[in-house]
This record gives C-alpha cells, structure tokens and sequence, in this order.
C-alpha cells in the first residue's frame, strides 16, 4: 500500500445534485480544483459520490415525484449514473485529471477474495494518478444486502484504503447541539470523542427529500471510522477550500477523534457491513464473561432469540434490558440444537464488542 498521505471525501446528494436533480457542477468544479491541488502536494483522494438515482429522476421524471418502489429506484439510478460520472469527469477534465468509476455492493466487502479485488483496483488506480470515483452498485443491489446509504460505504472504503481521514460533506456545517429549525441557539460541536445516546439523539433521521440517509447516518460512518483507526469529519461541501483548510490542520465542520484500538478488516465487516439478521437476549454472567473476560458466547447464557438465522449469520446481543452489547456470527441456526459437547454459539473469534 502506498505511504501518501490518503483521504476518502464523501458527498451527498443534496449537495452533488442541486434542486432540479441535475449534477451541481459549480460545486464538483470547486471540489474537483481542491483535491487535484491535494493531489499535486502527494494526497491521495478517493471520492464516494451519491447522487445517481437524484440525477436519474431529473432525467427521466419530468418534474414529478420522487418513486419509492425499489425496483424502479434501480433503474432510475443507472441512467443516473452516467450523468453522474460524466459531471465528475467533465469537472476533472477541467484541472488535468482523470477520473475512474467504481462501484461496490456489500459483497465485496464479504469475500475476502472481492475484498482484495477491491483494494488492488483502487490501489492501480490512484498509482496512474486517477480519481477514483466511488458509488454503490445501486442498479443491482438486493435490498436486503445493500449499503443503504454511501455514508456508511465511504467509511468502509476508507478501512479499505488504509485512509487516514473520511470527510464527509453534506448541506450542514457539521454536528448541531440541537435542531436549528426548532431552536436558534443550536451550536456546532467541534470535536467528539465518544459516542453515546445523548449524541446519536441530535441526529435525528434522513435529512432531505433527495437523500439516503441524513446527519444519523453520518454518525454511523463516522463510528465505523474512528473504530478503524481513521479520523472523520462531517463539514459543509459548500465551504469554499473545505479540503484545503482539513489538510492545514484548520479546525473545520465536526472532527471525530479516532480510536487507539481499531478493529480488524473482519470484524469491522461483522461489525458493520453485515445485516443481522436475528437477535439474542443474554443474562447477566453471559454479559460478564463477553465484556470482562473476553470469553465466546455460550448457548446457555441466551435467554430469549428472535429472528429467523442459520449458521454464520450475523446476529445482535442484548442485555435483558435491551442494550446493545454485542455483534457476531453464529454457529448454528435460530432451529437448531447446540452440537453435542459444543455449546459456543458465538466464539469469540467472531464477535464484536459494540460499546
């Protein structure tokens, strides 16, 4: 892996598409000046682009509302796509650079063989001085198995990568203290260091009519980041030198401090790649022995299941008063009997501690 000093820079839809759903090229021109002058100074970028079922619908609705239905969405988002990509490369072309399309469904992060892929595909790239262009696989994509939001597959990239920051630019300055629509002191939160309710209750839900995911999802990614060893920042894509300003050390948007201890590729992916698919209820000596001894899950500590999983499904744990605890990978199914002499339904290898 290269040892430039390497970012990943997300940005939404409501800020890549303006109001018509059309790509905002004024903006992807600034965006696209700052990083080839990052690019110049020896900073890989990668770009993790939303914005391709945005511009499709411009494309094809003729002003009427958005559809909800999924497999339309689909389509809409690969006529999209080409507009997309060809904003990007028209506001690339303009500083000397080339762009290239990537796109990534959660498989790829699954397999370890597509994860390699991955890797060595953005890898080839930023080394022929390429931007690589990154967005999901949106025309393809089970809904059952899909990202949801490019919040949350700019921070898996960013593990990907070996990023040192994940900036993602949105419509808002950064983390408010409060909602500024309902109260006019809300303030922005610089720095956060820990996560906790208190924080994740500012965010609220989806932010615009336009996007996937809003300031909650964003709080998601930058919890997979820092829990990867990887800074992250949510700041305004309408600053004008935003990248520039991260880069001198400028205190800009709300900075997420990274964690000392960072998790693996595999059980980030447990973590947070992966859907779960059922959910188990744990005593207090089964939560004892996961949290203060580090020991696997034992089918006897579960006192309650729901869900419908078979073996090395992904699964949540909870206390018995609801918290998270846990994430892991079962070893046998929600209908099955722990094997005779075996009663590890989750070892320890594959199982993440969520706090």
């Amino acid at each position: 892996m290269s040892d430039a000093r390497r970012i990943v820079v997300k940005i939404g839809s409501s800020s890549v598409t303006g109001e018509d759903g059309t790509p905002a090229t004024a903006l992807l021109d600034r965006l696209a000046a700052e990083i080839a002058a990052l690019a110049g100074e020896g900073v890989d970028v990668v770009v993790v682009s939303s914005g391709a079922v945005a511009a499709g619908w411009a494309a094809l609705g003729k002003g009427a509302p958005r559809p909800a239905d999924l497999a339309v969405l689909q389509a809409v988002s690969a006529v999209g796509q080409h507009h997309l990509m060809s904003a990007w490369s028209s506001a690339f072309e303009t500083v000397g650079r080339t762009v290239g399309q990537v796109l990534l469904a959660p498989h790829d992060f699954a397999d370890r063989n597509q994860y390699l892929h991955a890797r060595q595909t953005l890898e080839q790239l930023l080394a022929l001085g390429v931007v690589p262009v990154v967005n999901e696989n949106d025309a393809v994509a089970d809904d059952e198995i899909r990202f949801g939001d490019n919040d949350r597959l700019a921070a898996l990239v960013a593990h990907l990568v070996g990023a040192s920051r994940l900036v993602m630019l949105t419509d808002a300055p950064g983390l408010l203290s409060a909602n500024p629509a309902l109260d006019p002191n809300a303030s922005l939160i610089e720095e956060v260091t820990e996560f906790d309710r208190s924080l994740e209750a500012l965010a609220g839900g989806p932010g615009s009519e336009v996007g996937s995911g809003g300031m909650a999802s964003k709080l998601a990614a930058a919890r997979i980041a820092t829990w990867s060893g990887i800074e992250a920042v949510i700041a305004a894509a309408s600053a004008p030198g935003v990248l520039r300003a991260l880069e001198a050390g400028e205190a800009v948007g709300t900075r997420f401090v990274a964690r000392e201890a960072h998790l693996s590729a595999r059980k980030l992916w447990i973590a947070f790649a992966l859907g779960a698919s059922g959910r188990l209820v744990i005593d207090q000596g089964a939560q004892r022995a996961l949290c203060t001894e580090g020991s696997s899950l034992l089918a006897q500590g579960v006192i309650a299941r729901s869900g419908d999983f078979e073996a090395e499904d992904a699964v949540e744990v909870v206390n018995e008063e609801g918290t998270l605890i846990a994430k892991g990978l079962v070893r046998f199914g929600s209908k099955e009997q722990a094997p005779a002499g075996d009663p590890v339904l989750i070892h320890r290898d594959d199982l993440v501690l969520m706090d």
